[in-house]
């Protein structure tokens, strides 16, 4: 289980980073030019900070795998992280509009990598837990 933690502690800090991309990768810039000021800014200050958690949760991971196996907080907080992973993979399938990846290859690719990737951060976090 250790290893697991410390995977997935690896795959959310990849995740943190890649949120660098999202503002060219979506075209914030083009997208965001009609909304007010104070919209643009919550849509990237919430974006840094979520990358912020996500890092800090894949830090955690990585470097306290057995602290969080070990311990009672640390099962605490393998519920927690649980419950977020499990709540991220639900949004994957009710939050977005299947419109966004049907009938296009690499959308669909990639709503597919995520989604396997929210069931093994769950299920590594679940299972983990429940140990």
């Amino acid at each position: 289980m250790e290893l697991n933690l410390q995977i997935a502690g690896i795959l959310q800090i990849v995740l943190a980073l890649l949120h660098a991309a999202f503002p060219k990768r979506f075209r914030w810039k083009e997208e965001f030019a009609g909304v007010s000021v104070l919209s643009r800014q919550i849509m990237y200050v919430h974006t840094l900070f979520i990358a912020l958690i996500v890092f800090l949760m894949g830090l955690l991971c990585f470097t306290s795998a057995p602290d969080l196996i070990g311990t009672p907080l640390g099962k605490r907080v393998l519920l927690g992280l649980g419950i977020f992973w499990a709540t991220r993979l639900v949004i994957q399938f009710v939050g977005y509009s299947s419109e966004l990846w049907r009938g296009k290859p690499f959308e669909t690719l990639v709503h597919v990598i995520f989604s396997v990737l929210w069931i093994y951060l769950t299920g590594t976090f679940w299972l983990t837990w429940f140990s």
